[in-house]
């Protein structure tokens, strides 16, 4: 009984969150891409006033970076010392 009523409520949030979850992947996908941006930005020759901060965190997002410069519409990297295509 116990498993039924489990498995009813899996079914009922499954139902309820199903429609938005696309929704959160792409509002996600979002705000990665523009965190991406900001972090990458000197690199590709923006200005940055938040280039201190974000130096730091560089070496953890390169592997991201291949993926985000494709889905920005950049065919090859922006960054001229750094190839990753």
């Amino acid at each position: 009984m116990k498993e039924q009523i489990k498995a009813f409520f899996e079914g009922l949030s499954e139902y309820y969150n199903a429609p938005y979850r696309s929704a959160l992947t792409k509002s996600y996908q979002e705000e990665n891409d523009f965190f991406m941006l900001m972090v990458f930005a000197e690199s590709l020759g923006i200005e940055n006033p938040t280039t201190f901060y974000t130096m730091e965190i560089l070496p953890f997002l390169l592997e991201e970076f291949h993926s985000w410069h494709r889905r920005m519409g950049m065919q090859s990297s922006p960054i001229e010392h750094f190839g990753c295509c």
